[in-house]
């Protein structure tokens, strides 16, 4: 009886694998063309769906952004920058610009999600500078080679994470 449980569909969705701020993630996913599954999948992983995230490194929020990436972010939006970092926490706002970011990393990296999800954790210095290193091309696909553990893991983590809400929420897909 537990496992049917823990398998059910309905179970996975409200308990395992929530889709929160679904308006929100379903609108800036459309108007930025970023996959609804991957922008959720990110959240998830990033903060758990907790608004008030703040990471030992300073990301702020649902999507964990870091406060100069947010300004960066808002300059390139024609928006003013951030005047307190609590705007960072305010949920719609931060995902407009996580999946924003997002969008931004997938056509720097040719829709390329291993290369987005690592730039998008690791920073997309870091992502060139192993592109250049390592002679990676834009199909590249082995995780592995990930230097960073903590990337690599993430990236793993992300594109599972997808997998699950896609076959959850749109089976038929």
């Amino acid at each position: 009886m537990g496992l049917f449980i823990a398998f059910n569909p309905s179970v996975q969705r409200g308990v395992f694998y929530p889709f929160r701020y679904r308006v929100a993630v379903e609108l800036y996913s459309k108007k930025y063309h970023v996959d609804k599954y991957l922008a959720i999948a990110v959240m998830k992983n990033e903060s758990n769906f907790e608004p008030t995230a703040l990471s030992h490194s300073g990301a702020v929020g649902l999507m964990q952004l870091m406060p100069e990436t947010a300004d960066w972010i808002a300059s390139q939006l024609d928006e003013e920058p951030l005047d307190d970092i609590k705007r960072l926490y305010e949920p719609e706002r931060n995902i407009r610009y996580g999946i924003w970011y997002l969008a931004d990393l997938q056509d720097e990296f040719d829709h390329n999600d291993v290369l987005t999800l690592a730039a998008y954790n690791a920073g997309r210095g870091n992502v060139w500078h192993w592109i250049e290193l390592y002679g990676w091309t834009h199909d590249f696909d082995d995780i592995d080679q990930i230097p960073y553990s903590e990337t690599r893991d993430y990236v793993k983590r992300v594109l599972k994470c997808r997998l699950k809400y896609r076959a959850i929420y749109d089976p038929e897909e």
